[in-house]
């Protein structure tokens, strides 16, 4: 069986060990970026390896291109081959951050033709709280062909501004309502959000325990933000084009495919001052 959107713990702990499974550690803080390497030294899930959100899922900064600019799809692929992932390897991404960070990777495979990756429902603190193993041993994965490809799925900040105001467009912003409203901004350098954007944050698609909500309860929050527009017509975004995958997933979870995702985001949008401010 293959799993695409979520995977529960205890289907992931008895595949713990198969060679055909890869279990990829994402912790990490934004405030503190050496903190998922310590994180994942200290414990982590058996068999996990760990890639870093600003050295492997980020690409370089340029001051104009936001604080988490797409990797280069070539630099990735033969990082994900390196630590043995490959063409059938069925992956599964967790963090501690409510999925904020391990969602960037399942979008990221996912853009590159992998479908084969799931989140971990509840992260790693569901897993700690069930009681299941861990470890601090570095796993021995031999490396494998990983021959990706990018698919799409994104838009530009040129495209967004030639598009704002059109009905065809579902410009959604995963933030928290403080940041989309400009209030509490510590992050960015100007506080707001693109002109017509619509706020859903990344966290209302969880469970007080960190699971995602069923999946037809999903369905119906997001019919009611979409507000008629039809799931290919939305463009998912928050601060830097991290935790905005987390949106995607839930509409994949929910049965509406085909947004896309706006990888520069706030950070991108509002280093240029010509560009509108709401």
């Amino acid at each position: 069986m293959t799993y695409t959107t979520l995977v529960d713990g205890a289907t992931l702990q008895r595949y713990l060990g198969d060679p055909g499974w890869c279990v990829v550690d994402l912790r990490h803080q934004l405030a503190d970026p050496g903190y998922g390497e310590r994180a994942y030294a200290a414990a982590h899930l058996p068999g996990a390896v760990f890639l870093h959100l600003d050295r492997d899922l980020s690409g370089p900064l340029t001051g104009k291109n936001g604080r988490h600019p797409l990797p280069d799809p070539q630099r990735l692929i033969a990082r994900l081959g390196e630590l043995g992932i490959g063409n059938d390897t069925q992956v599964v991404v967790y963090d501690d951050a409510q999925g904020m960070i391990a969602g960037r990777l399942w979008w990221l495979l996912r853009w590159l033709g992998h479908d084969r990756v799931a989140f971990l429902d509840g992260g790693f603190a569901l897993w700690q709280a069930e009681g299941r193993p861990l470890t601090a041993e570095a796993p021995a994965r031999p490396p494998a062909v990983f021959s990706g490809r990018v698919q799409g799925g994104t838009v530009d900040a040129d495209w967004l501004l030639a598009h704002l105001g059109a009905p065809d467009l579902c410009l959604i912003d995963a933030r928290g309502p403080d940041r989309f409203r400009g209030e509490n901004e510590t992050i960015d350098p100007v506080g707001g959000h693109i002109p017509g954007a619509r706020n859903r944050f990344f966290k209302d698609n969880l469970e007080a325990d960190g699971r995602f909500k069923p999946a037809a309860l999903l369905r119906s929050e997001y019919l009611a933000l979409l507000a008629g527009n039809a799931p290919d017509q939305v463009v998912m975004q928050c601060g830097s084009g991290v935790s905005a995958c987390l949106n995607l997933l839930a509409m994949e979870i929910a049965g509406l495919h085909g947004a896309k995702l706006y990888p520069g985001s706030w950070s991108e949008w509002c280093s240029d001052p010509a560009r509108p401010v709401a």
